[in-house]
Formats: structure tokens, sequence, C-alpha cells
């Protein structure tokens, strides 16, 4: 009973009204309340400043005016080595205590989040900034800028190509922010901007000042295929290809190199004078101008093939002096070639001046009339009537060309291919590749033409057909196709007669058909126009006063038993005659003839 008043009295006892430290319960809460104005009020994730208030090789003990310090690892402070106690530092609250009622700070946050901020501010007002080259990158490099880390593209390093970006790694250097990923937290720096500011005012002085045939001195800036671009101090010029010497050039690294200083010329720029025409060669005599004035068309010259084209060749017999071969120069034959059939880039060659014109600076060139020209005495080699061996080389609508050699071609004329033959076109008588005998009939030296024949090799059989066509003679036909409104009837020897529509009636009253085979007796022959008319109703319509000389048949001909057994033979071996057949139809018209 005694224990529990005991404990009773002891939670009852009031232990504020207890004067322990001589202060009443009003005078301690009156101190406590001035002791907490005397604390700085600080929010979490607030960037504030403190001083350091101690400092060794491990961490920095700042006092930001709470009621504790915090402490912050000294490598948040390698940027800075002169750091000392007493320096004002920024730092990042990130938990006003911790489980041990520790402040939490950091000073790497601070300046990150301050660096956001001033780099956000730098990019809208445009102001220069200096920053370490960290390291190089795939594209670039890192550079900390304000303790943020932010890339500097290789084409954003300076105004011309950088080969090695090595170079600039731990140096500082000036940039100016030109963007910025908000949501990545990324920065990009440039260099070059500052260079191209500078150099646009050195631009517009050097732009005034320019004009056509002025002579600037300038550095090789970069080398393409098809020129080389020059800066001139800012500005930059293109030398095209064409403009870097008067001789061929395959690329302009055989003539200049990176970085090397070239005298040049203004040749064009446009109105707002951005696009720089410059010329190299210009300011080199024209080789042209120290060609050899002793040359002449006729003149035999040598050289070396610099360009091919199908049409021909460009030598240069000089430097920067050329002439062009055309392919009909390089050969006497008329047949059309390309020009690598002859010769080739690199070749060496001999040729002959054909024309010279030193305003137009232009030169043809010729390597044929190195070589005899076969038609030179052509009317002792291939006189008329001589025959020769040629080679078919092409048709067209009109006849064939034959080579007689080469440089000497012929033309047969499709009326000089066969006595007999009615041809339409010359592929149906011969194809290109072969070979054919042929007769000279006419020499046209100035024009350089033969007109040749084929048919004259043989006598013309029309002589003979005379005696066995005669009007009135019968013969045996076949019908092989109906044209114009009248039928082509096959007679013997390779012979074809027309027969008119209405000639074809038979005696039964009805038509002759294409491959029926009949009598049909000849009603005109033309051998000027070697035009035979033949009528099969003739044969049937005259009755027993009809003329029964019938070839390769019965009863009486023209010329006797003998002729009749004759022309029996041809027709009976010859349905398809050739010229072959003209040696039996001669002795045939003889025959007849001492029957007569």
């Amino acid at each position: 009973m005694a224990k529990n008043t005991q404990t009773q009295g002891t939670a009852d006892f009031d232990w504020d009204a207890l004067d322990l430290d001589g202060y009443t319960k009003i005078e301690r809460s009156e101190y406590s309340d001035k002791y907490e104005e005397t604390l700085t009020s600080i929010v979490e994730r607030e960037v504030l400043e403190g001083t350091v208030v101690a400092l060794n090789k491990k961490e920095a003990v700042i006092n930001i005016g709470y009621k504790s310090e915090g402490v912050i690892p000294a490598n948040e402070f390698r940027y800075n080595p002169d750091l000392k106690v007493g320096d004002a530092v920024d730092i990042y609250v990130e938990c006003q205590e911790d489980k041990n009622g520790q402040l939490i700070i950091s000073h790497k946050t601070a300046r990150m989040h301050k660096a956001w901020i001033h780099v956000n501010n730098v990019l809208k007002t445009g102001e220069i900034i200096t920053g370490f080259v960290k390291c190089r990158t795939k594209g670039g490099l890192i550079v900390d800028v304000f303790g943020l880390e932010a890339f500097l593209p290789g084409s954003q390093i300076d105004v011309k190509p950088i080969r090695d970006y090595d170079i600039y790694v731990g140096k500082n250097m000036e940039f100016k922010v030109v963007k910025i990923n908000q949501e990545f937290r990324n920065v990009v720096v440039s260099h070059k901007a500052l260079i191209e500011a500078e150099l646009e005012e050195q631009k517009k002085t050097i732009i005034a000042g320019l004009e056509k045939g002025q002579v600037l001195e300038g550095i090789v800036k970069n080398v393409t295929s098809y020129g080389v671009f020059i800066d001139l101090g800012g500005v930059d010029g293109l030398i095209h290809i064409t403009d870097l010497s008067w001789g061929r050039v395959n690329h302009p690294e055989e003539i200049v190199e990176l970085d090397q200083k070239l005298n040049v010329v203004i040749l064009d720029f446009d109105d707002d004078k951005k696009r720089i025409a410059l010329g190299l060669k210009q300011l080199q005599p024209h080789p042209w101008d120290a060609l050899d004035g002793g040359l002449n068309v006729g003149d035999k010259v040598s050289g070396k093939v610099v360009v091919m084209a199908d049409y021909g060749a460009f030598v240069e017999i000089a430097p920067g002096v050329e002439g062009l071969i055309h392919v009909s120069e390089m050969s006497w034959s008329q047949h059309l070639r390309s020009a690598q059939d002859f010769i080739n880039v690199g070749d060496s060659v001999e040729a002959v001046i054909l024309t010279l014109d030193r305003e137009e600076r232009k030169m043809s060139l010729g390597i044929k009339q190195l070589m005899p020209d076969p038609w030179e005495g052509i009317e002792a080699k291939y006189s008329v009537n001589s025959r020769h061996n040629a080679k078919v080389r092409n048709f067209t609508n009109f006849g064939v060309f034959v080579e007689l050699e080469e440089g000497v071609d012929g033309l047969i004329h499709i009326s000089d291919l066969s006595w007999q033959k009615k041809i339409k076109h010359p592929s149906e008588f011969c194809k290109v590749g072969d070979d054919m005998e042929v007769v000279v009939l006419e020499i046209d030296r100035e024009n350089r033409r033969i007109s040749l024949g084929h048919k004259q090799l043989e006598e013309n059989p029309w002589e003979v057909f005379a005696t066995i066509f005669g009007e009135g003679s019968v013969h045996q036909g076949t019908i092989i196709e109906n044209k114009d409104k009248s039928g082509i009837v096959a007679l013997p020897y390779g012979v074809e007669g027309i027969c008119p529509a209405k000639h074809l009636r038979k005696e039964d009253g009805t038509n002759a058909k294409i491959e029926e085979t009949l009598d049909f007796k000849v009603i005109e022959f033309n051998k000027d126009s070697k035009k035979i008319v033949v009528s099969h109703t003739r044969t049937f319509e005259e009755g027993e006063d009809r003329p029964t000389a019938k070839a390769g048949g019965s009863k009486k001909s023209a010329g006797g038993s003998s002729s009749s057994n004759a022309v029996n033979t041809l027709n009976s071996s010859n349905e398809k005659s050739t010229l072959g057949d003209l040696d039996a139809l001669s002795d045939l018209k003889k025959k007849m003839e001492g029957g007569k």
C-alpha cells in the first residue's frame, strides 16, 4: 500500500517547476524563443551560402547558421585547390536532420543546380563563357561548364575542318551555348560561333573590296573531287577543277594540298558576293600562246592520249595543248567502230595535224593519214568489169554494202543482185558476213564510191527467156500467191508470171486457187521490164486453133525436137532454177537458133 502511494506521488511531480538551472518556467521559455530567432531558417532542396569553418584532406565543415554544421567531402572542391577556412561556398540542403540529427548538405549538387540556372540564362543572353575541355568523345569533345558536362561537336570547334581533336584536350576555351535539351539536361556549346562572329567583320571588309581580276593570297581549306576551297581570310572561294591548270587534271590533289598558301585570281562572284569563283591557271601564260609558231596543217606531232570517248581521243601534244583524233580519222575503214578499238588512255601516238585554229585554240589530228590511202590508184586495182571477192557488211532497203578491203567499200544495188528473182529486201538474198563474188560496174574516185554487181557474173537469162516464153507458148505453172487481184504464177527456170484475175477461170467455170498447178499461155512478154503475163483461160477458150508449143511437154515447139528435149530436161531438174542454170539456157538458145 505504501509502494503505490510513492508511485502515485512521482507521477504527479511537477518537474518544470523544479528550479535546476536557476530559471523559472517563464524565463526558460523566453530565452528559448530568443535562441530560436538566432538560428537560420532553412528549407530542404534549396541552394544556400555557407562558410568553411574547418578543412582537412578528407572533408570540409560548413557553417550555414543552423543549429548544426554540415560536412562535405573534400573531393567536391577538387576544382578549387585554393579553398581555405573562411571562404564562402554554395551548398544544397539535402536533409535538415538525418536519423543521427546531422545536417546533410552537398556542394557538388549546389554547383550543378546553379550551373543549370546559369547556363539557361547564358543561352538567352548570348554571353560568352569559359569552359575546360575534359576529354574527347565520339564526334567531338566533352567540356566542363560551371560544373556541367557540355558537348562540343567537332564541326563547332573551328571554321576550318579539324583533323586532330586531341590537341584541345586539357585546355580552357571560350564558348557560346547554342542548344539545351531541358528533358535530358544536355548542353551543346560552340567555339566556332565566336570565330564566325569575328570573321563576319573581316568578311565585310574583304567583300567590300572584291573586284574581278584581283589577285589575293589564300590558304587551301578543303579539297574535293570537283575543286578546291580557298580561305581568303574569312571569305571562302572555290577554284573549280577546270581552273586549276591548263592541262588535264584528274583530281585537284595532283595540284594542291591542304593548308597550302596560294595566289589566286578572282574570276567572278554573285551579286551578294557570297559565291566567289577563283582561278589558279589564269596566273600562268596560256600554253597555246607558247605553241610553236612553225606548226602547220600537215605536220606530224607526237603526244599522249589523255581522254577517250566513243567519238574519238584527245591527245596532249604539249602541256595544256590537246588535239582531237576523231574515230573517222583513225582508220580508212568506213565501218563505224569505237575509238577504244584503236587506242587507249596513256598510249603514245604519232599523228598528222588536219586543222589548226590558234584563235579558237582547237586542233584536229589524224592517224590514218600516216598509212597508205587504199583509194590511191583505185582505178588500176579495181578496174571496171574486173571480178573480186568481197564480204557483206550491212544492208539497206536499196542494196548491199560489201567490203573489198580495209577502207574500200562498194554498193550492190538490189536490182543488180539477180537477173530473174524479184528481191524485196537484200536480206532475202544474202547474210551479213557472207563472202560474195562481185563485178566492178562504176568507180567514182572523187566521192569514194564503187558500184558493184553480182548478177553481171552471168549472161542475162532474159535473152534466152525471150525464145522460151514467146507469146502463145504454153507452160506448166503453179499459183503461189494473189496480188493486186492477180495471181503470181511460178514458171520454169525460177521465172514468175502474172495471171490477171479474169484469166484464172478454169474450164469448169471455177477460179484457180493458190498452190494449183495448171497450164498457162503466155499472152505478153517484155524483156526490158522482165514481165511475163500468162492466162489459163486462153488454154481452152481458143480450141484447136491455139498454139500447142508447151514447155516441158508434148506436140511441137518452136525449136523442134532437140529444143523440146532440152526444155524437158531443164523442167524436170530445175523447177527452182538458179543462176547456175544459165549455161543450160545458153545451150538451149543455141540449139533453138540452129533449129530455125
